[in-house]
């Protein structure tokens, strides 16, 4: 079962808050994908939430964007930022990349519509919008307790908090 932004914000408001804080802390993340051997791949990548979806947009050719053109699976992880502070804790999505190639959509993603200029071509850029599996949040609560938020597409948050 999958989930676009919009339905997991509708279904878990706090959480999804926290996740854009996160994302919306730093620019980079890290995006793993699955390699043409099934090994792992992890790349810088910019995020965006627009228009109820998250976004994941590549160059061309980029050898994560051919990674999802072939497996779609994929984990997302927001960049922790300098130090330890990691406010809002630690937040990873895990979903599968579905390519957009429409102009229309594309322009959705970029903010330009035909009367102001017209939508980048679908060979200037790859454009995924993602159907989530999981999201997960790991914090410290009370400096004294491990948090993990754990929401799946149709189920509710559960939370294990460990000394």
């Amino acid at each position: 079962m999958t989930s676009n932004w919009a339905a997991f914000t509708t279904a878990e408001p706090d959480l999804a808050k926290t996740a854009e804080e996160r994302f919306g802390a730093f620019t980079h993340h890290v995006l793993a994908t699955l390699r043409k051997d099934g090994s792992p791949r992890t790349s810088g990548l910019e995020v965006r939430f627009r228009n109820g979806e998250l976004w994941l947009g590549m160059m061309p050719n980029s050898l994560k964007a051919l990674d999802l053109r072939r497996d779609p699976r994929f984990a997302l992880q927001a960049n922790p930022g300098s130090g330890t502070e990691m406010a809002g804790g630690d937040v990873r999505i895990s979903g599968r990349a579905v390519e957009v190639t429409e102009p229309e959509t594309m322009a959705l993603y970029t903010g330009k519509t035909e009367e102001v200029e017209p939508p980048e071509s679908p060979e200037s850029f790859h454009l995924f919008r993602t159907e989530l599996t999981e999201v997960v949040r790991t914090y410290v609560e009370n400096n004294a307790y491990l948090v993990v938020q754990i929401w799946k597409p149709g189920q509710p948050v559960r939370s294990v908090k460990r000394e």
